[in-house]
């Protein structure tokens, strides 16, 4: 059987978003934050890379003439996690969920048999996650993107449990993609909050995933982890040293921290191909999903290229190429 070669780690930008928060109360403040963690120069690059890159972002007919000269078949769309918001107030935030939502489902209804769409939910509002995630899905989204903490949250945090519960009864998938990075303005030069600081944002938010006993609770959740799961699954062998030396480390998870690889996704989007290869080989070639960050500089202009460039077997490229992808997203070409 052949299957389409499907991008899951695609965004479109939603303009009506940022023109709603535009002077709420804490968005300047906000912004500040993240003017602060990203210094200026990556502020002065970041601005015009964006503009340039508009069409690709808000338009259907753009977005197709590109993905047909990378040779992807499907895209999935998630929002631009410049548009999470987690500062927002509860009534703000209900207000950005269902915007970001119900435009991200109009702009796959351009192009329905191409494009499959993810939403939003206010990750800071614990109480409200259950039914943003129920108002993705009534609006055909395939599931939501969060990031990989909110203010004073970590994803281990027990408010969130009513949330993994909805998600894995209802087969959502949950795209973990960070935005902004914790370690603050020690990143602030060098495009450091982007090339340490994602990587660095996966790593930790799975781990609260693993070693908090999560995916032992919730063992259906579908989880994509953007970025290639980050520093984690290269280095999962100090977290399993950590579980099986000290108590303290394995006292939430019931298996070796690497054996949650085999039930986690993961993005092809790490820049290397021995370290995708090695990607594959710890997780599964079954679990690895081709993915480019559409339509950014830290992506890939051509993810099939960097794809083969790995050297898999050819089975495990059919499978990370579209294979994996069309069975988690219920995904078949016309």
């Amino acid at each position: 059987m052949t299957y389409p070669t499907i991008d899951v780690h695609a965004h479109v930008l939603l303009p009506e978003i940022e023109a709603f928060v535009a002077g709420l109360p804490g968005h300047a403040e906000a912004k500040d934050l993240d003017a602060r963690r990203n210094g200026a120069a990556a502020l002065a690059v970041s601005g015009p890379m964006v503009r340039e890159r508009l069409p690709r972002l808000t338009d259907v007919a753009v977005r197709l003439a590109t993905m047909d000269a990378q040779g992807v078949d499907v895209q999935v769309v998630s929002p631009s996690p410049s548009h999470y918001h987690y500062w927002a107030d509860e009534e703000t935030a209900e207000k950005v969920y269902r915007l970001a939502n119900e435009a991200t489902a109009a702009h796959c209804a351009g192009a329905p048999d191409r494009l499959r769409g993810l939403g939003l939910v206010p990750l800071q509002h614990p109480g409200h996650m259950v039914r943003a995630l129920e108002h993705a899905l009534e609006q055909g989204l395939s599931g939501v993107e969060i990031s990989s903490h909110a203010p004073g949250r970590e994803l281990s945090d027990p408010a969130y449990e009513p949330f993994w519960s909805r998600a894995e009864e209802t087969g959502s998938i949950l795209f973990l993609h960070p935005f902004g990075c914790t370690l603050d303005e020690r990143l602030d030069r060098w495009y450091l909050s982007n090339t340490v600081g994602q990587p660095t944002e996966n790593a930790v938010a799975l781990s609260h995933l693993i070693f908090s006993g999560v995916l032992d609770r919730h063992p259906g959740l579908t989880i994509v982890a953007a970025h290639g799961g980050g520093y984690l699954p290269t280095h999962i062998g100090r977290s399993d040293h950590a579980w099986s030396a000290r108590s303290d480390a394995g006292a939430g998870c019931v298996h070796p921290p690497s054996s949650y690889l085999e039930r986690l996704y993961f993005d092809t989007l790490v820049h290397d191909p021995h370290v995708l290869r090695e990607l594959v080989r710890t997780a599964g070639a079954e679990r690895v999903l081709l993915g480019s960050d559409f339509p950014f500089d830290m992506g890939t202009e051509d993810p099939l290229g960097a794809l083969r460039a790995a050297g898999l077997t050819e089975a495990a490229l059919d499978a990370v190429r579209g294979r994996n992808a069309a069975a988690l997203f219920d995904i078949t070409l016309a």
